[in-house]
């Protein structure tokens, strides 16, 4: 197959192509290399994924409506797998202008993109944020969405909007993939684990919410990506009988699946597996000032992609 992915030089996308090109099909990747953190990261992932056979990047924002156009008509991808976002829950409160433009824009540019380039299958990566103020908990792909808790979680759910519109307007089959808090390595340096791991290794108190006692539905990486892998050939298909506990759109070829472990971890059980691997004890617990401001726990799924 020919791959358009977004995102490549990202934690995610990186693993994703990683994967595709190792089954031997060719991926285009698309990324800005934005210093949202350190770009030689990034730029360390692009030149892992050129060292593989069939892989080719281009450096560009989503943002930009007619290098992405050009590139996904030079590919001719028969799937598209659109990973690049910005980012972060806390970094949305500071900058929500860099998350309407990429989280929204961008996704447009590409949905037009890919309409033009007559791709066969388009997967959307989302997140279990979308679910944001719903209290009803396990969480279920048919659970409303519609109280966004932050900017990103807004962007993200918006974007998922105009996924279902253009699937419904255009034929287009399109998978949103709602991702559960994924972790591994080539992570990015803002999220829990090395957060955490960095805080431990300077003596540094950790700084929790709700003392504590949220829980998250961790991911691995290597298991999102053998999701992924699987739902590529899972095209949703319109006009189909749709059961009460499935996703699946009764008007557009569009279909939402959450992405996640299935069970939830406690994030002090979290804290203690990062000691042990460590051999190094947390200085000091305690509860931020500024809870107000965090995320809402992630609680686990009703279900998880099975191929």
């Amino acid at each position: 197959m020919k791959l358009l992915i977004t995102g490549t030089a990202g934690f995610i996308g990186f693993h994703v192509a990683q994967r595709f090109l190792a089954l031997g099909h060719e991926v285009v990747g698309f990324d800005a290399l934005t210093p949202y953190y350190d770009v030689r990261l990034k730029t360390e992932r692009h030149r892992q994924l050129a060292s593989m056979p069939g892989f080719r990047a281009v450096t560009g924002r989503l943002e930009d409506a007619a290098l992405l156009a050009g590139t996904a008509m030079e590919a001719q991808p028969d799937i598209i797998i659109h990973l690049a976002a910005q980012a972060g829950v806390r970094y949305s409160l500071d900058h929500p202008r860099e998350y309407i433009a990429a989280n929204l824009t961008g996704t447009h540019n590409l949905l037009e993109a890919a309409r033009a380039a007559r791709a066969r299958h388009l997967l959307f990566a989302s997140t279990s944020s979308v679910y944001g103020g719903n209290l009803a908990q396990p969480f279920a792909e048919t659970a409303r969405t519609d109280f966004p808790v932050s900017t990103y979680a807004a962007t993200k759910r918006g974007a998922e909007a105009l996924t279902h519109s253009h699937a419904h307007l255009h034929g287009l089959p399109i998978t949103c993939m709602r991702f559960f808090t994924i972790y591994g390595p080539w992570g990015r340096p803002d999220m829990a684990l090395f957060r955490f791991v960095d805080a431990i290794e300077r003596g540094r108190p950790l700084e929790l919410y709700g003392n504590g006692a949220m829980t998250r539905d961790f991911t691995y990486v290597g298991d999102l990506v053998a999701a992924l892998t699987l739902l590529v050939d899972k095209v949703p298909v319109a006009n189909q009988p749709v059961a009460a506990f499935d996703s699946l759109s009764p008007v557009a070829p569009w279909r939402a699946v959450n992405v996640a472990l299935g069970r939830p971890v406690a994030l002090l059980d979290f804290i203690a597996a990062i000691e042990r691997a460590t051999s190094r004890t947390a200085s000091s617990r305690r509860e931020s000032t500024t809870s107000k401001r965090s995320p809402r726990s992630s609680a686990s799924p009703t279900s998880t992609p099975s191929g």
